[in-house]
């Protein structure tokens, strides 16, 4: 682990690797809290490293100091699922010549790509090492060691094997990690102009920072790489979806949704394109093409909530108001806090004239927009009510 002032969450992180793994090795990069001190609680062996806006440097320094055969790399924000345990004992234990075994990472509270692949468990081996600034990466040395040796093979576990939580709204805005990435991925690029994978996530950043012409630049510039596998075509296609839909240009934003989707990676990578595909879907009318595209997402992740919300959305729309209901009640099974889940719920419920269990699905809905710090719409919600003669 590389850290540096995370009091908050390196606890639950390596209380999740306890009597899991054999060492813990934490690379701290000028921590002002008690970071060092937490993690040698836990039994960490504890190093430092003078930051240089670089997180390849600072992690490739943090593989120095590994005395076991593999190597679990996480952040202070992800923790290990238990559940994976078995699976990653047995798969490092077994005789297939692994160097890397790739590990699926859920993104808590996500609601547009719930799911990555992360290259973070691999062999000790001396010439595996972390390229660029920012989104460090093993895969590229990982390449070269088997173009050299090509007995070596790379896997993938496909349960979930980390949760990650630092990409949700308040993580990233205290973070300000928008603004960290941007800037080391835009001084990488000037002496890399052609790097795919910078070209993809820089793309993208572009694009989540509003500056669509530009992202869309990058992200067709990745287009023309012959290196691109398909998890770099899937993001780069999936994001210029993004991009033509903030543009409104739906035929453009539908086609790159759809090639996408003809990528061959693993099902549960590819929820944000249906996702997606499915609101332009609907918001252009096609309400029955909407449906089906909702419910493939939830064939391929039950327990997707924003897949049961947006198909009750679909249902809503298209007057079919018990299973709406029964919709959106799995969305908050799976999901207590979803605040537009509860607003619309209490809509539906509303509709059918039961006006009670409505009213306390518009209590919720208002309770947890305030708490998201949303008070503008708790407001109109409130006011709406209030119009029909109710006080909440």
């Amino acid at each position: 682990m590389i850290v540096k002032n995370e009091e908050a969450t390196l606890p639950h992180c390596l209380k999740s690797v306890q009597g899991v793994v054999d060492e813990m090795i934490v690379l701290d990069t000028g921590s002002s809290d008690r970071t060092p001190e937490i993690a040698k609680s836990f039994g960490a062996k504890v190093h430092s490293f003078e930051w240089s806006n670089d997180f390849s440097a600072a992690r490739n320094e943090s593989l120095k100091y590994v005395q076991g055969d593999w190597i679990l790399v996480l952040d202070a924000d992800e923790r290990l699922a238990p559940g994976i345990v078995p699976a990653l004992r047995q798969t490092i234990g077994s005789e297939q010549p692994y160097l890397l075994i790739s590990l699926v990472r859920q993104e808590i509270g996500a609601e547009q790509s719930p799911y990555s692949l992360v290259s973070r468990l691999f062999r000790n081996h001396p010439d595996i090492s972390f390229v660029r600034p920012y989104h460090a990466m093993v895969d590229e040395s990982v390449s070269l060691i088997q173009s050299v040796e090509p007995h070596w093979q790379v896997g993938y576990l496909p349960e979930v094997a980390i949760l990650h939580e630092g990409y949700q709204a308040g993580a990233i805005a205290s973070r300000d990690k928008f603004t960290k990435a941007r800037t080391a991925m835009e001084g990488f690029l000037k002496h890399h102009p052609s790097d795919l994978y910078v070209c993809s996530k820089l793309g993208a950043l572009y694009v989540q920072m509003n500056e669509v012409p530009q992202g869309i630049e990058l992200l067709k510039r990745g287009l023309t790489s012959k290196a691109a596998d398909a998890s770099v075509l899937y993001e780069l296609h999936y994001h210029l979806g993004i991009a033509y839909s903030r543009l409104q240009q739906w035929a453009k934003a539908e086609q790159h949704y759809q090639v996408a989707l003809q990528q061959s990676i693993m099902p549960k990578l590819k929820l944000g394109a249906y996702n997606n595909l499915g609101n332009l879907l609907k918001a252009k009318g096609d309400l029955v093409g909407a449906k089906g595209v909702y419910e493939a997402t939830l064939k391929i992740d039950s327990t997707f909530a924003p897949g049961y919300y947006n198909l009750g959305m679909t249902l809503k729309a298209l007057g079919d108001l018990p299973h709406a209901i029964a919709a959106y009640r799995e969305a908050l099974f799976l999901q207590p806090n979803y605040a537009d889940a509860h607003q619309n719920l209490g809509v539906v419920l509303w509709k059918l004239g039961q006006v009670q269990e409505s009213l306390t699905a518009f209590r919720q809905a208002i309770a947890l927009h305030q708490q998201n710090n949303n008070p503008l719409e708790a407001q109109r919600l409130r006011q709406g009510l209030k119009e029909m003669g109710f006080e909440l």
